[in-house]
This record gives C-alpha cells, sequence and structure tokens, in this order.
C-alpha cells in the first residue's frame, strides 16, 4: 500500500466515524425526545409543572382581591406591613374577621366574636377583651376566650383593672401595645385565672383615645412575635372601626361586597370550583376566608340568586359547551353533566332546562342539526 492509499483510507475511516457518532447522537435525542412524550411520568411532571404555575396564577389572583378588598379598612403603611409579613394568612383571616362581623350590631356580638375567633384562627390560649369604663377609669372584662369562658357567653368571675394598674391598666392609659417575653420578670403582671409565662395586650383605639384593650396570655414563655402584634393591631384596628359603626348607629358593612364578589366570580370562571360537585357553601367560605352567612347574603345582594342557582349557571355553561364541542361527541350527556359538576341526572336535567328551556339531549340534537 502506498503512502496517498495509506492516508486516504485513514482520512476515510475518520469521516466514517464522525458519521455514524453524529448518526448514533441524532438517534439518540430524537428517542430521547419521544420517550419523554410517551414516558406517562414525563408527561405528568410537565402537567404537575403547568397545574403549579395555574396554581399559583390564581393564588395570586386571590391574593390581590383580598389586599384590595382590606384598602377601605387599613392605611397603606399598615397594608405595606401586611405586605412584607404573611400575607396570604394574614388577609384571609382578616378577611373572615371582617365578614364574620358584617351582621353584628352590637357590642356584645362584636366582641364575643373577635375573641372566638382569635382562638380559632391563632391556635390561642386566651383571649380576653376590655372595654373602658370612663366614668370609673377601670377597664372591665366583657369578652373571652378559654378558661375564663364559662358558657353562653359568659365570664368565669370576670375582673376590673384601673387605668395604669398592671400590663393592661398602663396599655389602657398609655395607648401603646405591651408584648412581654417572661411576665414572671414584670412586677406590673396581674394574675386572673391561671397564671401564664408571656403577655401581649393591645390598645383599641377611636379617635384617638383608647377604650378598650385586646389581651392575650400564653404559658409559653416568648410565645408571642412581630407577627402576633402586626395581627393583633389589625384586628383591634377592625374593631374599633365596628364599635363606631354601633356608636354611630350605622350599619353599613366594613366589609367590600364588590371585592369578594369577584373573587368569588373569578374562582368560578378561571379555577372552575364549580366542577367540584361536592362544592357547598361551607367549602367555599373557607376558600375565601369569609364567614358562609356573609358569602350567602351577598351572592343573593350582588348576584339576586341563591348559592345554588348561582353556581348551578356555571355548570349549565359549561355542560352547554361541551355538547356543542365536537371533541365531546363520543360522551353521553349525563357523562357530561357529571364532568361539568353535578351529582345526578336529575339535578342536571332539572337545571339545565331552567336555564336553557329545553333538555340537555335536545340541546345537543339542535346544536349539530345547525352546524
Amino acid at each position: 500500500m502506498n503512502a496517498g492509499l495509506y492516508y486516504a483510507t485513514i482520512i476515510f475511516v475518520c469521516l466514517a466515524t464522525v458519521v455514524i457518532a453524529l448518526w448514533w447522537l441524532y438517534g439518540y435525542r430524537k428517542s430521547k425526545k419521544a420517550n419523554s412524550l410517551l414516558n406517562p411520568n414525563n408527561l405528568n411532571e410537565e402537567s404537575s409543572v403547568k397545574n403549579s404555575e395555574e396554581s399559583e396564577a390564581v393564588q395570586k389572583a386571590i391574593q390581590n382581591f383580598r389586599m384590595s378588598g382590606l384598602n377601605h379598612i387599613f392605611s397603606e403603611e399598615e397594608l405595606e406591613l401586611i405586605h412584607y409579613d404573611k400575607p396570604s394568612q394574614i388577609t384571609g383571616i382578616l378577611s373572615y374577621f371582617s365578614t364574620s362581623l358584617f351582621d353584628k350590631n352590637n357590642l356584645d356580638d362584636v366582641l364575643w366574636d373577635i375573641v372566638e375567633n382569635c382562638i380559632s384562627h391563632l391556635h390561642l390560649e386566651d383571649c380576653v377583651i376590655y372595654i373602658l369604663d370612663n366614668s370609673k377609669k377601670v377597664l372591665i372584662q366583657k369578652a373571652a376566650f378559654g378558661n375564663k369562658d364559662k358558657g353562653e357567653r359568659t365570664i368565669l368571675s370576670p375582673i376590673e383593672i384601673s387605668l395604669g394598674q398592671g400590663i393592661v391598666g398602663q396599655v389602657g392609659q398609655s395607648g401603646e401595645y405591651e408584648c412581654i417575653y417572661n411576665v414572671n420578670y414584670d412586677d406590673r403582671y396581674v394574675v386572673d385565672d391561671i397564671s401564664r409565662n408571656s403577655e401581649l395586650a393591645v390598645p383599641i383605639i377611636i379617635d384617638d383615645k383608647v377604650v378598650g384593650v385586646l389581651d392575650s396570655e400564653h404559658s409559653q414563655e416568648g410565645f408571642f412575635n412581630e407577627h402576633h402584634i402586626l395581627l393583633f393591631q389589625l384586628i383591634a384596628k377592625l374593631t374599633a372601626k365596628k364599635l363606631s359603626q354601633i356608636d354611630l348607629k350605622n350599619t353599613s358593612n366594613i366589609t367590600n361586597d364588590d371585592v369578594y364578589f369577584k373573587e368569588l366570580h373569578f374562582l368560578m370562571k378561571e379555577a372552575k370550583i364549580y366542577r367540584d360537585s361536592s362544592l357547598g357553601l361551607e367549602s367555599i367560605s373557607k376558600m375565601l376566608k369569609v364567614s358562609s352567612k356573609y358569602l350567602s347574603q351577598m351572592i343573593t345582594k350582588l348576584n339576586g340568586s341563591n348559592f345554588a342557582d348561582y353556581v348551578n349557571k356555571f355548570r349549565v355553561e359549561d355542560a352547554k359547551s361541551k355538547l356543542k364541542n365536537p371533541k365531546f361527541s363520543s360522551y353521553t350527556v349525563l357523562a357530561i353533566g357529571l364532568d361539568s359538576g353535578f351529582n345526578s341526572k336529575s339535578t342536571f336535567y332539572t337545571a339545565f332546562k331552567k336555564y336553557t328551556g329545553i333538555s340537555p339531549k335536545e340541546y345537543r340534537s339542535t346544536t349539530f342539526e345547525t352546524q
């Protein structure tokens, strides 16, 4: 073999090797791509990512709605603090507080609702609201939850604290909150039902005057933190706003009904929560962080219909869309009704005929005849 042929052979082998390598790489990538499309685990992962992104978008929109609903109650500075603390948790709690108070128009109902909800939503051991008696210059326990609650909204051995006396009395006098890490090192601490280790007391202020104190104690040393302080201050302001309405005999809501209704409508249109056949007033009120009684009355007021009719309208529109969609031609009429959120054939047919005047089967036949 001469030198020229030798080098030509070497070059040919090298080129062949490169071609084979490139062909293998192309085939590998193509196969990998195909496997990723066919592999249900990968599809599930992609679907999961997409669902997660959609869920985050929905949650962000809900958060914006809730912040809008609090605009007319709290200042920009307070809303800014909410934004940098735990916005989702705080707005949820405040939304529930404000809506649970919407139908309360006397002092006792408002105060008892506040302390009961403080316990259930903030997981506190104890919560007491004191109201100032100006004539005696004392703070009187008006509502309590925990050991002080003897049932039927009555307080066990209610106490009175003079302004300046104890931690609560000091807050009532100064108008400034007190957060005590360990009350055992504070001579001002007044034992009520039992001795505890930490305490948070926040003033309730109307027109720059202290009218009461929101107080909580806990057995854990250092239990209360900046998050609790912010929440208590916001709840105290919410309480003050409601109490001032009662004093003025103003029965208007402290809530922004339009904002909550828009949030509900958003969940229906975008998240399509109506497709859940078990959806009820209680489950939606938990999603919106509002009281179920408020939700029911809000729907009636702003939509002119009851809760069931409001939800069923969305389900009927969803079913109509599917009945005329060729992609669902293989579905039975009943399957489409169940897929749209109805839980039985009878409720589906009854609701559908109520809003369209014809049965789902007739609607599908008419639609395909005109196409």
